[in-house]
């Protein structure tokens, strides 16, 4: 299944894949759509950025469903497991909504009208505090969702009976429901791919030419097999199918590059304070840095080529210690400066998820939140949601060795197979290449920065 908010026409298509042909046999076109619907309602509540959805998942938690019974109206469901939006309450399809671009960040024009207010009472303004109905309206547009998401989800197991789900699309970025699907429905096993948006059409469509490419018999060009580009080493995993486990697709330094980056910055590093270490030894810096997070400190953590998508996997992170229940508030006053009802995500040992959580699979793409095990979530205070779930990557040695060996020496240390892991970036975007890296550690008050074999360590 993909949904999301629309792509020609459709906001949602659904259907059956054998072998290498995918048939589609049922559509939700325009202009209903589970992803305009969340839209809205995230405008409701005074989220206004591209993208904010995110922010009404992390505070649904929060909530009670005080407001299911109105929502009903504004979202109904079929006799044949699709959905249907109440026109009444929406613009999209009636009003030209804007497309902005304003301080390098898109904008996108109301979409909800007059009917929303009536049925809900006052939007909340950006600059208003979160109150009590507000986290109620944001708890019931998430079981809202989560509703029409399963009988999609049932009407496609019932007319395709299957142990296999593939999902993607925008709204596949809903981790929440997600992590519910064995649950909710029949299926055994889920795949969502790392950038299941419209990023993700790239690799499609790369996927879809190479698999051509090796109907016809063509013959790849040198370039492809040994070239330096990340795109075209991205195509040439695809031929492994390396690329639909592993998201390290983007671009990486070389040890010559972050050496000139360090003796071009010597200076700028003294006189902030750091120490600068060049550790080869793998088992060293390793254990120093596990243990620089176990002392409670916070740590950037940049290796390898960038994860392709939104989520920070463990090349391009901030690393800390999930058992501080206060280090969330020191993240968000030193670095990341963001609403203290979000949760910060985890990275665990694939080996450690049956113990620690109650459903046991592989999330190497943070795609899916599980249940905490009860005798676990007052061990991780850190990572565990309010309601004592948590979104998590399952780190696999195989796609990333060193990333998994620094779990392992922190789970040594502290006996927990598990560390935070946010973004790395400041209130940016996510650092891609080294320079980008140096100036976010400098321009905050992170503790230690693992860029490569290098270990800068803020000392004042």
């Amino acid at each position: 299944m993909s949904i999301d908010g629309f792509g020609d026409f459709a906001s949602t298509a659904l259907g059956v894949g054998r072998g290498s042909n995918v048939k589609i046999d049922n559509r939700v076109y325009f202009p209903h759509s589970l992803g305009i619907f969340y839209s809205a309602l995230t405008q409701f509540l005074g989220f206004l950025h591209y993208g904010d959805e995110y922010e009404v998942m992390g505070l649904a938690p929060y909530g009670e469903p005080n407001y299911l019974e109105p929502l009903r109206e504004v979202v109904s469901i079929q006799p044949d497991g699709s959905f249907r939006l109440n026109l009444k309450f929406f613009r999209h399809h009636i009003g030209n909504v804007s497309y902005t671009w304003q301080d390098c960040a898109p904008e996108v024009g109301t979409v909800y009208r007059r009917a929303l207010v009536d049925l809900l009472g006052p939007p909340r303004q950006p600059d208003e505090p979160l109150e009590q109905k507000h986290k109620d309206i944001a708890h019931s547009v998430q079981a809202t969702y989560e509703k029409a998401f399963f009988a999609l989800l049932q009407a496609l197991h019932k007319r395709h009976p299957s142990d296999n789900l593939a999902l993607a699309g925008g709204c596949a970025m809903n981790s929440v429901a997600n992590g519910k699907v064995y649950r909710r429905t029949p299926f055994k096993k889920m795949y969502c791919p790392a950038a299941a948006g419209d990023a993700g059409g790239a690799i499609g469509a790369a996927a879809l030419v190479q698999s051509q490419l090796d109907k016809s018999g063509e013959v790849r060009s040198s370039k492809l097999e040994g070239g330096d580009s990340p795109f075209l080493s991205s195509i040439y995993d695809l031929r492994s199918k390396r690329s639909l486990i592993s998201a390290y697709l983007g671009p990486e330094a070389t040890d010559k590059e972050l050496l000139g980056l360090i003796d071009w910055k010597r200076k700028e590093i003294a006189d902030a304070g750091c120490a600068i270490l060049l550790i080869n030894d793998e088992e060293q810096l390793l254990d120093k840095t596990a243990q620089t997070i176990a002392d409670g400190k916070i740590v950037g953590w940049f290796q390898g080529r960038m994860e392709w998508g939104p989520r920070a996997l463990g090349n391009r992170s901030i690393l800390a210690d999930p058992r501080n229940a206060g280090i969330k508030d020191v993240l968000n006053a030193k670095i990341k400066r963001r609403e203290s009802f979000r949760p910060f995500a985890l990275s665990i040992l694939r080996e450690a998820v049956a113990e620690w959580f109650e459903t046991d699979d592989d999330v190497p793409f943070m795609m899916k939140v599980f249940q905490f095990g009860a005798k676990y979530r007052d061990m991780v205070p850190a990572v565990a949601h309010v309601d004592g779930t948590g979104r998590l990557q399952t780190v696999h040695k195989e796609t990333n060795p060193r990333y998994y060996r620094l779990i392992e020496h922190f789970r040594d240390l502290t006996g927990i197979p598990l560390v935070l892991n946010t973004s790395f970036k400041e209130n940016e975007l996510i650092v891609c290449y080294p320079e980008e890296a140096l100036d976010c550690f400098l321009g905050t008050q992170m503790d230690l920065l693992v860029l490569g074999n290098f270990f800068l360590e803020r000392k004042s």
